[in-house]
Parts: C-alpha cells; sequence; structure tokens
C-alpha cells in the first residue's frame, strides 16, 4: 500500500529527487523545508513515516527527532535520518534519539527506496503492499484481495484496511482509539463505536468459510486478530 512519507529537507534539489523518486515507488509526499513546518504538518495529521535531514534551518533534525520520540502521539512514526555526517559518533547519536535508520549523503535513490521499505516492513507493516497469510486468510494488499482458502472473500475499503492492519499486527489487542488512528486516521474525527459497526460487517463478510472467530473482542479493551479462535460476544 502507498505510504504518506512526510520529507523534512532544506536543499531543494535533494527535496525534488526524493520526492520524485518516492512518488514513482506509489508513495504519496508531504514536504517541510524546516522543522518547525514538519511540526505543524504532524500536529494535524501523522505520516506513515519522516524522511528527515539533520542539518536543518532553525530546529536541528536531531532536536526535531527528539521532540516526536518524547510524544506519546508521534514517538511510533518510523523516522530515517538523513545527513553528510557519517562519523561513527553521528550515527549513534541519530540512532539514540531514535531513528530507526540513517542515510549517509550522497545516497542512490535505489539505497534510499529499499531502506525505506525495510523499515515500513518491521515498523508499519500495514504500510506495505506484502501478502500477508494468516489462520487460513490470505490477503493480498496489492490486488485488494482477500481469500480464504480458495474461496474469495468481498470485502468494502474500510473492512479491508481494518484486516489488513489487525493481520499485520496479530495476537495485539487494540483499543477503538488507536484502530480509529491507524485505520481512519488521527485527523479523522468519527466516534468510537464506528468501530463496532465496521468489525460487525468484517466478520459477517468471514462468517461464511467460519474465520469470524480470528477477529476477537477482548472485553474492556478492544479487539485483536488471533489464530486461536474463540467464541465471540456480540458487539454492542
Amino acid at each position: 500500500m502507498p505510504a504518506t512519507i512526510l520529507l523534512v529537507e532544506d536543499e531543494p534539489a535533494i527535496q525534488e529527487l526524493i520526492a520524485a523518486n518516492l512518488l514513482r515507488a506509489g508513495h504519496q509526499v508531504v514536504r517541510a523545508g524546516d522543522a518547525e513546518t514538519a511540526q505543524r504538518i504532524v500536529r494535524d495529521a501523522l505520516p506513515d513515516l519522516v524522511l528527515l535531514d539533520w542539518m536543518l534551518p532553525g530546529m536541528s533534525g536531531i532536536d526535531f527527532a527528539r521532540r516526536l520520540r518524547a510524544d506519546e502521539r508521534t514517538r511510533g512514526i518510523p523516522l530515517i535520518m538523513l545527513t553528510a555526517r557519517g562519523e561513527e559518533q553521528d550515527k549513534v547519536l541519530g540512532l539514540e534519539v531514535g531513528a530507526d535508520d540513517y542515510v549517509t549523503k550522497p545516497f542512490s535513490p535505489r539505497e534510499l527506496m529499499a531502506r525505506i521499505k525495510a523499515v515500513l516492513r518491521r515498523r508499519a507493516p500495514e504500510s506495505t503492499e506484502d501478502p500477508v497469510d494468516l489462520g487460513g486468510l490470505r490477503l493480498d494488499p496489492a490486488t485488494h484481495r482477500l481469500t480464504a482458502g480458495s474461496t474469495p472473500v468481498s470485502l468494502g475499503p474500510t473492512e479491508f484496511r481494518l484486516l489488513h492492519f489487525l493481520m499485520t499486527h496479530p495476537e495485539r489487542v487494540h483499543s477503538r482509539a488507536q484502530l480509529l488512528d491507524q485505520v481512519w486516521g488521527d485527523h479523522v474525527f468519527v466516534e468510537e463505536r464506528t468501530v463496532d459497526v465496521h468489525i460487525r460487517r468484517l466478520r459477517c463478510a468471514l462468517e461464511p468459510t467460519h474465520h469470524d472467530g480470528l477477529v476477537q473482542t477482548v472485553r474492556g479493551s478492544g479487539y485483536r486478530f488471533s489464530t486461536q479462535t474463540e467464541s465471540q460476544p456480540a458487539v454492542r
């Protein structure tokens, strides 16, 4: 699935080159020339990944990274540092402030795309197009198809995104608020009960192939995807 990537880079030529390659790879790109602008963008909506230059006018990339990791809302955003500083102590500092990867300039666009894919696969698998096989279901984001064995299962777009997120984070319990943030986006303001409606629709779609028990209610906490099926209480 295409990821929304926030590119924070103050050199226009480098920003344009990186953005062009990201767009060619199918991603959506949001650009910022400084950390203050990036901060406003993140305040409005969370990106799937941040590409962050170290040397920025005003607030440095390192200081911005620290702020992202200090805030509960933003600490989980995958982050790749871009910098001409290639000394070992600089790399260590970048990783210590919470960067998931550290790419030294000059770099090839191909290498950067590979690093982005690797970080997304590790930190945000729901943002990749890798097929997911779990519990007898195969979900393919690239073709937007879900099959149970050899049987196609029809899902609406929201139910598909919801199942994709749950399947890429199996056995973890997610609250309604967390699912709203991850599936709908944290800038979309809808009632938490909306999640219950789509969980119900998802289970109805999975019921004919007897896979509805994979989507489980954890009373008082939220929902999870588990291959250890159990009887489900009704969503009320």
